[in-house]
């Protein structure tokens, strides 16, 4: 059901915001560019549990097309339900498709970004395809497994010290350590966001984490994988992707080159940019990039419908 404002017809820009009520609780979103007569852009965000601010660059995107932001069950502005069984792959994708009905988007480009990614797979090889003119995966998450496995080869790269309270934490469990905290920097510092400053769309996110849903799924850092999805792999499904598919990934990024080809080469007819100097976040890293080649493809998509 969606509780918000209707959205226009005609091509004023504007925004639009509300909530789409799902069977657990209330969902945000946002609308950037809520009266453009372009095919929509749903925006699926990563964590699981870190909200849609980081993404605020694709709002540039809007003068061709509405741009869709939400906000998944558990962070940011949607409802926090205190309900341990709710943070599934299956909820989640649940949740994409309330979020699609709710906003009428019949036809619609899917843009995922980390664990934005594998949700996206998820929700096309169980919802079909229908109506879905192209997807783009940045910075991708499709296999646990390769995740760790690439997190563990950048961490044998780093400083002895911060391999060493790594293991010493790691086999304590004390994931609080100040020495675990400053390895956990250190690693972001190369291959999360390689900016000076992070950005303060980053830090949003960042500040309204669902942590509880992150922990749970995931586990207490971006190299340490101790929840739900540790066994979780949906490299299997890429074949079924029969729309235009962009993989983009970051010469540094969490997302190894490597390892976006090889979804890449999984993928029917996709394609594939690398970021040279970026990293998991090169959407903020290389916004201009970025967004001109997000927007090349959406475009040429359309024009091969």
């Amino acid at each position: 059901m969606h509780t918000g404002p209707e959205t226009g017809t005609n091509s004023e820009q504007r925004d639009e915001e509300g909530f789409i009520q799902t069977r657990d609780g209330k969902v945000w979103y946002r609308i950037a560019g809520a009266g453009s007569a372009g095919i929509p852009l749903l925006v699926l965000h990563g964590g699981p549990g870190f909200p849609h601010d980081y993404q605020e660059p694709l709002e540039a995107l809007a003068d061709e097309r509405p741009v869709i932001f939400y906000d998944q069950l558990g962070c940011g502005r949607s409802d926090r339900p205190d309900d341990p069984s709710l943070w599934t792959l299956e909820r989640y994708v649940d949740e994409v498709a309330a979020v699609r009905e709710g906003l009428g988007l019949k036809t619609v480009h899917l843009l995922g970004q980390s664990w934005g990614t594998m949700l996206a797979v998820a929700y096309l090889s169980r919802e079909g395809t229908a109506g879905v003119v192209s997807t783009v995966l940045s910075a991708p998450y499709i296999s646990t497994q390769r995740w760790i496995a690439d997190q563990r080869a950048y961490l044998a790269a780093m400083p002895e010290s911060v391999q060493e309270a790594v293991r010493v934490h790691e086999a304590s469990g004390d994931y609080a350590a100040p020495a675990y905290q400053e390895a956990m920097t250190a690693i972001y510092r190369e291959h999360l966001c390689r900016l000076e400053t992070w950005p303060a769309c980053l830090q949003r996110s960042m500040d309204g984490c669902g942590t509880a849903i992150y922990e749970q799924m995931w586990g207490p850092s971006e190299f340490t994988v101790t929840g739900t999805l540790q066994n979780t792999d949906l490299t299997d499904r890429l074949p079924s992707l029969t729309m235009p598919v962009l993989y983009t990934c970051g010469e540094f990024d969490e997302a190894t080159p490597a390892t976006t080809r090889f979804y890449l080469e999984l993928t029917p007819g996709a394609e594939m940019i690398v970021f040279a100097g970026a990293s998991h976040q090169h959407h903020l890293e290389a916004p201009e990039l970025f967004l001109a080649a997000v927007r090349r493809f959406l475009a040429a998509a359309e024009e091969r419908r």
